[in-house]
């Protein structure tokens, strides 16, 4: 029977089997399994990501958390980490080793560019920005000594879409592989991996765990790199708390309709927020007139909550003013939770130029407050902005 994503999202990491059960898998917390003779440990040790074998690498409700993501992505298998940071970290290390040569997206978020320049710099790994409407034109940036391509569609901050299966196109015919970060759109509205990506990310923290009160991470990834993947997060030792798993799985539960809600609101106040003097373009993905839109209506099945704003006032203060004007909206970095969040946005950081003419950029975590009264905290915020 064909089984629809709101209903996976339900069904997906509970307990099996028939007779009596939990609607909810158990909660183990433990650090420690004992076993009563040397056969059953050696058994155990053989398959310590399926059994419980030590508790660093995961218990019944890890394994949970595991199965269910795995199954929403369409992958192999997945890996829990402790937040999406140290899932991006072993992805990277498991690619990644001197010499190596890695092509990461410009607009990324800014804890992986500082990887780059920090941790992959001081192991020899040379790393290349590249623009996200490259596509197919990757493929003029793949040295020899090129081992990954990294994406995140869309980008942090201005929301730009790449051209995915473009892009993996022409690593793969070039043997490279490629991860990227799926935070944004969830496995409920794009699935990399059947777009030929090998490994999406996700900071489930954000919109999985959805509540603003856990970090957790977790890497999806098909069968080819899948021990490559497992070996570097087990090496990091960034293993993911049971309790974080456990709201993990709640967060899945509600994922559908709390994205909903996300989705019509933010799509809301965007095209309103588009018509506003004060505003000069509303990046939002959603919206025809944002860049790589035509691209996002291909492969995507809905846009997130989550947004960017360019004021029309250039000046600096001008970014102030409207920020601090806001009373729903909480400065705070993070999204994806119940709550409201703004937060300023430096796209002239970057090492594209073309970002350099922007005006000052805010981004918008919308919640699940009313949509009104987000409005009108936003008008009101708008007119606090000088003339």
């Amino acid at each position: 029977m064909s089984t629809h994503i709101g209903s996976t999202l339900v069904r997906t990491g509970r307990p099996h089997g028939a007779g009596v059960t939990s609607v909810n898998p158990p909660l183990v917390r433990a650090s420690t399994f004992v076993f009563e003779t040397l056969a059953q440990f050696e058994t155990a040790s053989k398959t310590p990501f399926d059994v419980p074998f030590y508790g660093r690498v995961g218990t019944p409700t890890t394994f949970a958390f595991e199965e269910a993501m795995a199954e929403l992505e369409g992958a192999h298998r997945a890996i829990a980490t402790s937040s999406g940071v140290s899932a991006i970290s072993a992805v990277l290390l498991a690619f990644l080793q001197q010499g190596d040569h890695l092509l990461v997206v410009d607009t990324v978020y800014e804890p992986v560019r500082r990887f780059c320049s920090r941790m992959l710099t001081r192991m020899g790994v040379e790393t290349t920005f590249y623009d996200p409407e490259i596509g197919a034109g990757i493929a003029d940036l793949i040295r020899p000594e090129t081992k990954l391509v990294y994406l995140e569609s869309p980008g942090s901050g201005t929301f730009d879409v790449q051209d995915v299966p473009a892009i993996v196109a022409a690593a793969k015919a070039a043997g490279i592989h490629t991860a990227i970060d799926n935070t944004w759109a969830t496995p409920l509205f794009y699935r990399p991996l059947e777009h030929g990506v090998d490994v999406s990310i996700h900071a489930a923290t954000k919109y999985i765990v959805g509540h603003s009160d856990a970090m957790l991470g977790v890497i999806s990834t098909n069968a080819e790199v899948y021990d490559a993947v497992r070996r570097a997060s087990q090496d990091l030792g960034a293993c993911a708390g049971i309790e974080e798993c456990n709201l993990g799985l709640r967060g899945l539960r509600t994922l559908q309709v709390r994205l909903q809600r996300h989705e019509s609101t933010a799509l809301m106040l965007a095209e309103w927020l588009a018509e506003q003097p004060q505003i000069a373009r509303v990046l939002h993905p959603a919206l025809p007139s944002c860049p790589g839109h035509a691209v996002w209506s291909r492969d995507f099945d809905g846009a997130a909550g989550l947004f960017s704003v360019e004021l029309t006032a250039r000046d600096p203060e001008a970014k102030r003013a409207f920020i601090d004007a806001l009373d729903m909206f909480k400065i705070g970095f993070s999204w994806g939770g119940y709550e409201s969040l703004v937060l300023p946005m430096n796209p002239a950081a970057r090492s594209l130029p073309r970002w350099s003419a922007l005006g000052p950029v805010v981004r918008l975590q919308i919640g699940l407050e009313d949509p009104q009264d987000l409005r009108a905290d936003l008008a009101q915020a708008l007119a606090a902005i000088p003339a």
